[in-house]
């Protein structure tokens, strides 16, 4: 993936040098010190396995404090006075790079906001080293993987996450881990266009009124793949923008970790057995399919998961 020449976004939070207790520019937060003792692998494989699955892993994280014996988890609030998170463009290559990721996903959508009349305004990232302020959405912590928070418009991304997705899930290998970070981003990102547009809100008030857990995980399901094949889109228009900017085996390599995260293929690796009711992000022939739509459609109007009978 060549990608020197990406405008950099300045619109980065970046509290990578709070310590792991940054505040966002003041105030402490809760940090879980569970009373059951779960050692921090634990906790590291709980919270991938809620990210990929669509489950709070703070959830599976409190319910295994509760079965080991410590009962719920207490928490405790860090009384440092966090330093002033830094805004703009990092200076280190990873900031430079999410920055450029960012900036080329704020033009693309941008341009596609203007050709149906209406105006973009993209999500701010960040970037934070093992937990910080969440806002509205909580604590963020990095065992919870990348997340969108929808009322504050904000991406909370640890970007140790990217290494797990490579060592752990086995979702790319190589130079080509650049292009699935990116995907990762711009997943992320859909859900922001997901959120602009109002379908978030009108999935939320379908899951409330859905009769069943099963339903409203469907729905979740989704959303999810919605995302994904929203991602392919912008994976298009920066290709008819900068025709060299992906390279060989980038494709491949999206659609490896779209596999390595769908809900069958972790459900067979962590459970044995795969439960489609329970799916909340998609199966991997899913994913993979919907990021190709995105991809080879480049339309909107193609990446419409909810008017179809196959997902």
């Amino acid at each position: 993936m060549r990608y020197d020449d990406f405008r950099r976004s300045d619109n980065i939070d970046d509290r990578r040098d709070d310590g792991g207790f940054g505040g966002g520019g003041g105030g402490g937060f809760g940090l879980p010190i569970g009373g059951g003792r779960l050692g921090i692998g634990t906790v590291i494989v709980l919270g991938l396995i809620g990210w990929a699955v669509g489950i709070d892993p703070r959830i599976l994280i409190g319910g295994a404090e509760i079965l080991s014996g410590g009962g719920a988890p207490t928490y405790q609030t860090d009384s440092r006075t966090a330093s002033r998170p830094k805004t703009g463009v990092p200076q280190d290559e990873m900031g430079s790079f999410v920055a450029g990721v960012l900036g080329e996903i704020d033009d693309r959508w941008s341009e596609i906001f203007s050709e149906s009349g209406r105006r973009y305004a993209g999500p701010r990232i960040v970037l934070f080293r093992n937990a910080t302020n969440g806002g509205r959405c909580g604590m963020a912590q990095a065992a919870m993987g990348p997340f969108y928070c929808p009322p504050d418009k904000q991406i909370f991304l640890d970007t140790a996450f990217f290494r797990e997705v490579e060592t752990r899930f086995r979702g790319c290998s190589g130079k080509a881990c650049q292009f699935t970070q990116a995907y990762i981003i711009a997943h992320e990102a859909g859900h922001h266009v997901q959120n602009l547009l109002g379908i978030l809100d009108r999935v939320n008030q379908m899951q409330r009124q859905a009769g069943s857990r099963a339903e409203a995980n469907a729905l979740q399901v989704r959303v999810e793949l919605q995302a994904d094949c929203l991602s392919g889109i912008w994976v298009n228009r920066e290709q008819k923008k900068r025709p060299n900017f992906i390279e060989p085996g980038d494709i491949d390599a999206a659609l490896q970790t779209a596999s390595a995260i769908g809900d069958d293929t972790i459900q067979r690796k962590t459970q044995g057995r795969v439960v489609p009711d329970s799916f909340t992000h998609g199966s991997a022939e899913q994913r993979k399919r919907w990021f190709m739509i995105g991809y080879q459609q480049g339309s909107v109007q193609a990446c419409n998961t909810f008017a179809t009978d196959r997902l």
